[in-house]
């Protein structure tokens, strides 16, 4: 049986952020957003990159018109109006 000790599990999950708490935590505030937190989230309502290359990447979204999402690296940071636009592009997404 492969059992995990209990101080493994409260050190390295528990302090791992879901996206949803990524989420809520964007909203509050999209100033102070790591860029792998943007990137974490971005896979998981549009999948995988399209484009990586250098300091940006580029998401696919599902709907016509403007159908990606850009987010660029900013010395480990995400640029705030690209969150905003991230938090956009999913409010549009859940209301589909």
């Amino acid at each position: 049986m492969n059992r995990v000790c209990p101080w493994y599990r409260l050190r390295y999950h528990e302090g791992v952020p879901t996206v949803g708490k990524i989420v809520a935590a964007m909203r509050e505030n999209p100033q102070n957003v790591r860029y792998a937190d943007l990137h974490k989230v971005c896979e998981h309502y549009f999948g995988p990159a399209r484009r990586t290359g250098g300091s940006h990447a580029v998401f696919k979204t599902p709907w016509p018109g403007d159908p990606r999402v850009n987010i660029q690296n900013s010395n480990g940071q995400a640029k705030a109006y690209q969150v905003r636009q991230v938090l956009a592009a999913i409010d549009k997404l859940e209301a589909t």
